[in-house]
């Protein structure tokens, strides 16, 4: 009995039928040069697009043994900005980015862009005795830690924001990342939305000149050396946070309610932006307002080369995408992530839809 793939299971036909669709649209065929799919950038998105490059295999193979090379996907998690970089590369079909292009810069390059899952990036707190999200900061607090002029635990500014929780006499040990991340740009540009300071001396960014702290390469070397010192603070994608059994904080949002990160107060932050009038889906979700909004969600986009490329390569950029939207939301949630909803699925399909055919 053929084993069915677990792509078409979610949505039983109407998953295959858009698989089968697809690839009569792109005919593939045995002449078709065989190429992987190529693609680099966020380290915040990779563990899900890993999940999705998989089931792409097991659903082009349709049960069988026989896998053929553009059937896969190679995807290097190097960074947001490294990822961008990479697209001058002719080999390279798409960069996943945390860090929305400007819709000149994409028009320029004659590229496009759209956004592939939505997160959260949480704070991370080693302190012993506090379960996750116990501890609430504000976004000027947290600001103030990571310009170092808050540097106890114990602090009376972190002591106001929680009345009734034993802070212990430790210091704050303030971790980051120095390599070129888009998880960074995320933390830095809620940083400058909650606190002027932060902006006017550092900004967003993908890479920071950090005024204190010691800085780790790539989102696994930061877990670890959160979880090995007491008292650190960092951030970091929820769901790897939640991965690593590392406790997170409660952040203020503008309405001034107190929220975790995770799925809840991410679909409210989606939900605060009129993608339709965003070109390209270029959007911040930094600071949204809204009573139930988490302040830090994010958002990783695909970038995808169109001038310079065949149709059948973007396109089967699209076919992957197309997968991961219809049929890979549950991996996503079990993850930690926040699907794409499927009224925002219509506008990137209608976006695909625009874009005039350019061959090479």
């Amino acid at each position: 009995m053929k084993r069915i793939s677990p792509w078409h299971r979610p949505l039983h036909v109407a998953a295959a039928a858009i698989a089968c669709a697809t690839v009569l649209v792109l005919g593939f065929s045995s002449a078709a040069q065989a190429e992987p799919i190529r693609g680099a950038g966020s380290t915040f998105a990779a563990p899900v697009i890993a999940q999705w490059s998989q089931a792409y295999q097991e659903a082009r193979a349709d049960g069988g043994d026989f896998i053929l090379p553009d059937w896969t996907v190679d995807y290097e998690r190097v960074g947001s900005l490294a990822g961008v970089m990479r697209l001058d590369q002719t080999d390279l079909d798409f960069a996943a980015t945390d860090v929305p292009l400007n819709p000149a810069v994409l028009e320029k390059h004659g590229r496009e862009q759209f956004p592939i899952v939505f997160g959260s990036v949480a704070v991370i707190a080693n302190i012993d005795g506090l379960k996750n999200g116990a501890l609430r900061l504000s976004g000027p607090v947290l600001a103030d830690i990571y310009l170092g002029k808050i540097r106890s635990w114990s602090d009376p500014a972190i002591k106001a924001l929680n009345p009734g929780v034993a802070l212990p006499e430790l210091s704050i040990s303030v971790l980051y990342r120095k390599d070129g991340s888009g998880t960074t740009f995320v933390f830095t540009e809620y940083l400058s939305a909650v606190s002027a300071d932060w902006k006017k001396a550092y900004g967003a960014d993908t890479l920071i000149s950090w005024p204190l702290g010691t800085g780790t390469e790539g989102t696994q070397e930061l877990i670890r050396a959160a979880r090995a010192t007491k008292g650190a603070i960092a951030y970091a994608e929820y769901g790897q946070v939640e991965r690593a059994g590392l406790n997170y904080v409660s952040l203020q949002n503008r309405a001034g309610s107190f929220v975790k990160p995770g799925p809840e107060g991410v679909h409210a932050a989606i939900n605060a932006i009129a993608w339709q009038r965003a070109p390209h889906f270029n959007a911040t979700l930094a600071d949204l307002p809204g009573q139930g909004v988490y302040p830090m969600a994010a958002a990783t986009f695909a970038v995808v080369p169109v001038e310079g490329r065949s149709v059948e390569r973007h396109g089967r950029v699209h076919d992957l995408f197309r997968l991961a939207f219809h049929a890979g939301a549950v991996k996503a949630t079990e993850l930690g992530y926040v699907p794409v909803p499927s009224a925002l699925v219509r506008q990137i399909e209608q976006y695909w839809a625009k874009k005039p055919d350019i061959e090479d």
